[in-house]
């Protein structure tokens, strides 16, 4: 019934058969990035964004209506749109726990999924447990319909390549011991990567408890606690609670020992100070939220700076840092955000040797 409703309601605003003539482009990713099978079931869960912001809506429809054409056993879930700090709804909890085993979870959402505490203590926890594969997209809600055609050719990549690409970049952070990144805007970040292995983001979601962002196109790597120095000028696009913002007023940030010490700017700065001193107060530990969780590099050639931090820090010709949690990729912090800050054209040296991208 979610399915047929949610169908109508792309059809009443315009989209579906748009999302018909790009079933293709979703097929591809059913089958080049999570390799699904006949016997496997697909939740798909979504909301219906805002006003005349349906990406999310959008992009699951398209999962749905490849999956039907496929001939897989696939289901809706549409919840209300959410952002940090708010629970899943329970029709949503529900769909969860009685997916049993073994199954794929697809998510395309306007801001978060919500908190399935009832389920395990995280997503990607929940996903381990039950063995399932998943493929997540998620704070899309401020996108309107001039950027869906950017999504699309994000989505619509050359899967084998990317993954080719992301691991050459992995063997040489792997070997590495320091990266340095500089920019012509003022970033000069010096990060101890000695303990640590790359993470590749490049759409190989094939594995039992496995999963990632589609799209696609990032390599990224927790760094060393207290060996992070430097500034960054973020004028690409910055996470924070209630979505992304995207830059028109470069901000700088400073770290010191791998903390931020200060943030330096106009509204978009006092946006991502005002989330941190939200994140300090709810949080039960508050020592993880101003870390800086990860280094990451943009490798998707197809993607393009939008305001969606799904697809901006996958660009290629960017890289982020992600201030936070990073335990659930190698790293030994735990907080309650992840907030990814992308900033354009980096030159990248991997201990003094600048790395082709």
């Amino acid at each position: 019934m979610h399915a047929k409703k949610h169908l109508q309601w792309l059809e009443e605003k315009g989209l579906l058969e748009r999302t018909k003539k790009n079933s293709h482009i979703f097929k591809k990713v059913l089958k080049d990035c999570l390799d699904v099978q006949e016997d496997e079931r697909i939740l798909i869960i979504t909301d219906h964004g805002y006003e005349n912001k349906w990406l999310a809506p959008f992009i699951s429809g398209g999962y749905y209506l490849a999956a039907r054409e496929m001939g897989l056993d696939a289901t809706v879930i549409v919840q209300d749109p959410k952002i940090k700090g708010d629970k899943a709804d329970e029709n949503t909890v529900i769909a969860l726990e009685e997916l049993g085993m073994n199954n794929v979870i697809i998510l395309s959402l306007s801001g978060k999924l919500g908190s399935i505490k009832r389920l395990s203590k995280s997503f990607r926890n929940f996903i381990r447990e039950s063995h399932h594969r998943f493929l997540s997209a998620s704070n899309l809600g401020r996108l309107k319909k001039d950027s869906y055609q950017v999504v699309l050719d994000t989505i619509d990549v050359d899967y084998k390549k990317l993954q080719k690409d992301g691991e050459k970049i992995k063997k040489k952070l792997d070997k590495g011991k320091e990266i340095r990144i500089k920019t012509d805007a003022g970033t000069d970040l010096r990060v101890d990567i000695s303990k640590y292995k790359a993470v590749l983001n490049t759409g190989n979601y094939k594995m039992s408890g496995k999963g990632g962002n589609v799209p696609a196109g990032e390599v990224y790597i927790p760094p060393t606690w207290k060996r992070v120095e430097g500034e960054i000028v973020v004028d690409g696009s910055s996470a924070y609670r209630k979505g992304t913002q995207l830059i028109k007023n470069p901000f700088t940030i400073i770290i010191r020992k791998g903390e931020i010490v200060e943030i330096q700017g106009g509204e978009e700065a006092e946006k991502l100070n005002e989330t941190l001193d939200w994140a300090t107060k709810k949080a039960k530990y508050p020592w993880g939220i101003r870390r800086i969780g990860e280094i990451g590099i943009g490798i998707n050639p197809n993607a393009r700076v939008v305001g969606s931090t799904n697809i901006d820090e996958k660009v290629k010709g960017t890289a982020h840092v992600g201030i936070g949690s990073n335990y659930w990729f190698g790293g030994t912090i735990y907080a309650i955000i992840h907030l990814d800050q992308v900033f354009k054209d980096p030159k990248i040296y991997v201990d003094g040797k600048l790395i082709e991208v």
